[in-house]
């Protein structure tokens, strides 16, 4: 695993390929092996909370970026470096604190005397895997230098653009209850992740193991790479042949216009969180071994990829309703379409939280 920013890392970014449905087909064993390993990796760091590291691969997989959000002590950050180790790739750290600057996050063009030129440094966004500790903690002006990077792969130094490696994952984690000389994500820009983790606590099975194989040694000394970049970004490229038929997509339609009816909410799921739902749900198939989307796997990372885009209403704040209450209310509401012909959808009314009309 290498941390170093080199020069040749600059111009490293080429999209994914998309082989097309019979190479998949002859690589999903392959796919599922790798990305079984990283997760079984990524597991016996961060443990008894498997359903944190299948989204995790998946969202990388799917071309995304990952915002993990909790309170402080359960491992966030542990798992953006448990994963990141996982992957033979160039990894960069950042801890957003108050002074830091776009350029520390982008670059730097520096004057060399001897030449009498500039010559561009590159900065930690580089990187295949850039982890960024309490976003929450710098400016908005250094938050947005990573708007371009997260949503077109490439950043803007001096005028001129650079692509990134791919692949490129940015995972940001921030702290929701220390709220003091913190500056809170916009909207537009927690749009741009494609998903959200809570870690939350172990259980007491899982803590009992964490501080036996924990107390006396690094819970990152046995990790070892077991893929490549190379190889994630070849499989990145399979996602896009996985099938999702027009009933699938039309359920993915139905749950943002559910939560953009909802009489809970101030704002719903934007078309980019439609669009990112479906990639990631193509990615989930792939990760079980499927060729086609099926509607569980919507179903698994609806609350992920949507809540934390959503804008609760002054109500259901006062209520104690939370974002992912409405997702899952509105997931419980909308009617899982059949394998064959789908019917207009209907919905059944909620029961105990604030709904829109049924349509």
């Amino acid at each position: 695993m290498h941390t170093d920013h080199p020069a040749s890392a600059v111009s490293a970014g080429q999209p994914p390929v998309d082989p097309g449905p019979d190479a998949l087909r002859a690589g999903l064993s392959e796919l599922v092996a790798a990305t079984g390993r990283v997760r079984q990796a990524v597991e016996s760091v961060v443990t008894g909370r498997p359903d944190l590291a299948r989204v995790t691969v998946a969202v990388l997989l799917a071309g995304g970026h990952l915002l993990v959000e909790d309170v402080p002590g359960v491992g966030k950050t542990t798992l953006a470096k448990a994963l990141a180790r996982t992957i033979d790739c160039r990894v960069g750290r950042v801890q957003f604190t108050p002074d830091l600057l776009p350029s520390d996050l982008t670059g730097v063009n520096i004057y060399r005397s001897t030449t009498g030129e500039f010559e561009f440094r590159p900065g930690p966004v580089f990187n295949n895997v850039v982890i960024g500790d309490e976003i929450n903690r710098a400016s908005p002006k250094t938050q947005s230098a990573l708007l371009e990077c997260m949503e077109e792969g490439q950043t803007t130094v001096d005028g001129t653009t650079y692509p990134l490696p791919r692949p490129f994952l940015v995972v940001a984690t921030q702290n929701p209850v220390e709220m003091e000389g913190t500056y809170p994500l916009p909207e537009a820009q927690r749009d741009r992740f494609m998903a959200r983790l809570a870690v939350g606590y172990p259980d007491n099975a899982a803590e009992m193991r964490m501080l036996d194989s924990q107390q006396a040694a690094d819970p990152f000394a046995h990790l070892e790479p077991v893929t490549s970049a190379e190889a994630m970004t070849r499989y990145a490229g399979w996602i896009r042949a996985v099938h999702a038929s027009p009933a699938v997509k039309q359920y993915i339609i139905d749950l943002a216009v559910g939560t953009r009816d909802h009489a809970g909410l101030r704002l719903g799921a934007s078309p980019r969180a439609s669009l990112q739902l479906l990639r990631v749900a193509k990615a989930h198939a792939a990760m079980a071994g499927r060729l086609h989307v099926l509607p569980d796997d919507v179903q698994a990372l609806a609350v992920p990829v949507l809540a934390h885009r959503l804008i609760l209403s002054t109500e259901s704040r006062l209520a104690g309703v939370s974002a992912t209450d409405v997702v899952r209310d509105v997931v419980e509401r909308t009617v899982v379409p059949a394998e064959a012909a789908v019917p207009a959808p209907t919905r059944r009314p909620a029961v105990g939280r604030p709904s829109g009309p049924s349509r």
